[in-house]
């Protein structure tokens, strides 16, 4: 035969020298390495790029590896069993990629020494076969046009690994990992890759860095809220911070404790979709306020993504529909339970996973209401109730033939419906980020008291600003309550990640 196939030569990989494997018995030593390796894999990629970019000729494939940390244990002894993370449930090894470790320094440190701790094992500091894209090696804010346009020509899939949406999974976080026969058992809930991927989508969505972001986060469905929020954080800064350090706003606009106006950043000409707001105190200890607007899919998106950052809480701030004819418009609302009709967590949360209250944020909110609204006791239940919230997909619900809807919702003993508390609050149980709800009936379309205009201005003048003030309040009381109190063990399945 004069034409065959003729086999391909093997691809020529570029990459920086291996590294070594190293052990540690002290936490903030390993997570220095971590960061020399992630800092020096990434690096290489950039250059390469660049290089590539200014006409260096194409000598091969270039890569660059994620550091993983590994611990292995060979005892099933139970350790202190008021733990709900900083441990392994039974012999073997353990082991995750790390991406970012400047951003997750704080949270390495602490589980990293949990584990030296709790186990008495050194931990394993090492290259991991997981290769960087080259998208995520630039990290926020990039701006590679210039140097892209010299390589149109050639795919940039056969120079540099790209993000591998086959392995960024939930499969983790949703219990549904296996390892292969062999092959160690998840260290963390989450791969870098898939932290590298929220990373990114938390940039685009909020116009905010991901560093911004602090561990107590309150989500909102109106912009009411945010402009109240915006104007207490600023007293806050004129006044010196009163603990909080700085305020940053949509293009990581900055104002400082103790300034007037911001001193660094670029104010937007449009907000981007889900806009977020921080104030923020040293630890990653302060309060993240995020509009989500209207609906499930928002509510999903948004929680995926800040999941990845390990809040200690998020709460859900909004307004909702009344259900009972004993409601009256402005009365609070605190979820105790919640009826899942939203539909998009159904494939990654079966419905029939019940989602529980968590008495540590019931607590800290209805502690919240009772302070601000001076109400206590008995007396409270003039202005609010404890019952089921219903989430439903379909803002025009009433529309439709109602006696299905408002026979379920009776059935479930609902007293509010909304369309993102339950979706929130699901997404919570699933990744293990302790939750809960605080709405304010703002109509009752069962009982015909629908807002006018007018009505409408007033009840959120009179009310957006107590509520706000309720949730930052709740979200103070959490931050000073013990981590291993607020993170109980009701969140945690039968097998678990020790990161938390």
């Amino acid at each position: 035969m004069s034409n065959r196939i003729i086999s391909p030569s093997p691809i020529n990989f570029i990459s920086p020298p291996a590294y070594e494997a190293r052990y540690f018995t002290d936490a903030a030593e390993a997570v220095d390495v971590i960061t020399e390796i992630y800092e020096r894999n990434t690096r290489f990629l950039i250059d390469a790029f660049t290089a590539l970019g200014n006409g260096t000729a194409v000598e091969g494939r270039y890569r660059a590896f994620y550091p993983q940390v590994s611990v292995e244990t060979s005892s099933f002894g139970h350790l202190d069993t008021r733990l709900s993370y900083g441990h392994v449930t039974s012999p073997g090894v353990y082991t995750t990629t790390l991406t970012r470790p400047k951003l997750f320094r704080h949270y390495l440190k602490e589980q990293l020494a949990l584990l030296m701790r709790n186990h008495q094992v050194p931990v394993r500091v090492s290259e991991s076969t997981t290769p960087i894209p080259l998208h995520f090696a630039f990290g926020e804010g990039a701006h590679v046009e210039a140097e892209a346009s010299r390589l149109s020509d050639i795919p940039l899939r056969d120079l540099f690994d790209t993000p591998d949406l086959s392995t960024t999974d939930d499969e983790i976080a949703n219990g549904e990992y296996e390892p292969p026969a062999g092959e160690p058992f998840p260290l963390a809930p989450f791969t870098a890759q898939r932290i590298d991927y929220s990373l990114a989508r938390l940039s685009h969505y909020t116009a905010t860095g991901a560093k911004h972001f602090q561990n107590f986060v309150i989500f909102t469905n109106y912009q009411f809220y945010v402009d109240e929020f915006c104007a207490y954080a600023r007293s806050l800064m004129e006044k010196g911070g009163e603990g909080y350090s700085a305020f940053v706003e949509p293009g990581n606009v900055i104002t400082l404790a103790g300034e007037t106006a911001p001193s660094s950043g670029t104010p937007l000409g449009r907000l981007p979709q889900m806009p977020a707001y921080h104030l923020k105190m040293k630890g990653h200890a302060g309060i993240t306020m995020v509009n989500i607007g209207v609906g499930p899919s928002n509510a999903k998106t948004i929680t995926d993504h800040v999941a990845v950052l390990r809040p200690h809480a998020w709460l859900m701030l909004g307004h909702c529909a009344g259900l009972r004819n004993s409601q009256r418009l402005g009365d609070y609302v605190l979820a105790h339970a919640y009826m899942r009709e939203d539909h998009v967590l159904d494939d990654d949360l079966p419905v029939w996973v019940p989602i529980p209250a968590l008495a540590e944020v019931q607590l800290a909110l209805e502690d919240a209401v009772e302070e601000i609204t001076g109400y206590e006791g008995f007396e409270l239940k003039r202005i609010m109730r404890t019952g089921t919230v219903a989430t439903i997909d379909n803002r025009n619900w009433e529309l439709r033939d109602q006696r299905g809807p408002v026979k379920r919702l009776s059935q479930a003993r609902a007293i509010a419906l909304d369309m993102e508390s339950a979706t929130i609050a699901a997404n919570g149980f699933r990744f293990r980020v302790p939750y809960g709800t605080l709405l304010c009936v703002s109509d009752k379309p069962l009982h015909g008291e629908l807002k006018l205009p007018g009505m409408a201005t007033a009840f959120y003048k009179t009310q957006v600003s107590q509520h706000l003030q309720i949730g930052i309040c709740a979200m103070q009381k959490l931050a000073a309550m013990p981590q291993e109190k607020l993170h109980s063990r009701k969140l945690r399945s039968f097998f678990e990640t020790a990161f938390q």
